[in-house]
């Protein structure tokens, strides 16, 4: 059996690209294999460790006194959920405006929104926080929900943008057709353009997540008891509250705290991909 210079040249390439897979990888491994160590054996050069810790996860689990990392997950999930909702409310109706309706100075107000979308984060990091602290908001997740609420936030007009573009591509002639039926302008947005533009809401909303999720300044920022702290805000308290720190707590609490934000990527990324992909040929 012969092989061609083609052949050749295909598992090479495909060798190399098991060898980069590897070497991209390699951090996740030692990071596991680190969450299992003791400070002692965190110095040595072996991924896996010669006597693995599993009470590293049990005891970083409740390493923070009067609290358990129980506490700080359903927090995060708490805020995660009221992010996720009113994202989803106030970016689909601003989206549907501009895509959908006439009213007066639209091509203006659009060339705000896209302005602030070009505005970087943070410029808008102190003038925030002034306001928000005279509203007495500090120590509430206000700050996270109200500005999520007006389709702002993290992301919020990337998500409007992205939105508009999709329903561009939805035909208006389903719009008349149902005009002709009676319905109204919110029946057109609820009823025909939400459901054909689920691929792009699913887009949005993963990246909502993954963006609060990981929103350690905002949280740094605004919230102060430790009651209402989140994973990440968690995570840095057991690096700061003991004078010895077991570094292996810690690299097992962080190994934890991705699993929510990898298990909602691996099962999402078909619709991630194909929302993108929609998108763009929409657009």
């Amino acid at each position: 059996m012969s092989f061609s210079a083609k052949n050749v040249r295909g598992g090479i390439r495909h060798i190399l690209m098991i060898l980069f897979c590897l070497l991209m990888v390699y951090p996740v491994f030692w990071w596991i294999g680190a969450s299992l160590k003791s400070n002692e054996e965190l110095t040595s050069a072996s991924l896996w460790p010669d006597h693995p810790l599993w009470s590293n996860f049990k005891n970083g689990w409740n390493s923070v006194p009067g609290h358990s990392f129980t506490d700080f997950y359903v927090n995060t999930f708490g805020l995660e959920i009221a992010v996720l909702i009113t994202t989803f409310v106030s970016c689909t109706l601003v989206a549907f405006g501009f895509a959908r309706l006439d009213f007066p100075l639209k091509n203006f107000w659009f060339s705000i929104l896209m302005l602030t979308l070009m505005l970087p984060a943070q410029v808008l990091i102190i003038p925030q926080y002034a306001m928000f602290h005279q509203f007495g908001w500090v120590n509430t997740y206000l700050p996270f929900i109200v500005p999520h609420l007006l389709a702002s936030g993290a992301g919020g007009t990337f998500f409007v943008f992205l939105l508009i573009q999709f329903i561009r591509g939805v035909p208006r002639e389903l719009d008349e057709s149902a005009k002709i039926d009676g319905c109204s302008w919110f029946g057109i947005y609820w009823r025909i353009v939400m459901p054909l533009t689920k691929p792009a809401i699913v887009t949005v909303s993963i990246f909502c997540f993954l963006w609060n999720w990981d929103d350690f300044l905002g949280h740094l920022l605004y919230i102060n008891s430790v009651d209402k702290y989140t994973v990440g805000l968690a995570l840095k308290m057991i690096n700061d509250s003991q004078s010895g720190t077991q570094w292996g707590q810690v690299l097992a609490m962080s190994l934890v705290s991705i699993v929510p934000a990898t298990i909602v990527f691996a099962f999402a990324q078909k619709q991630l991909v194909e929302g993108v992909a929609t998108t763009g040929i929409k657009g």
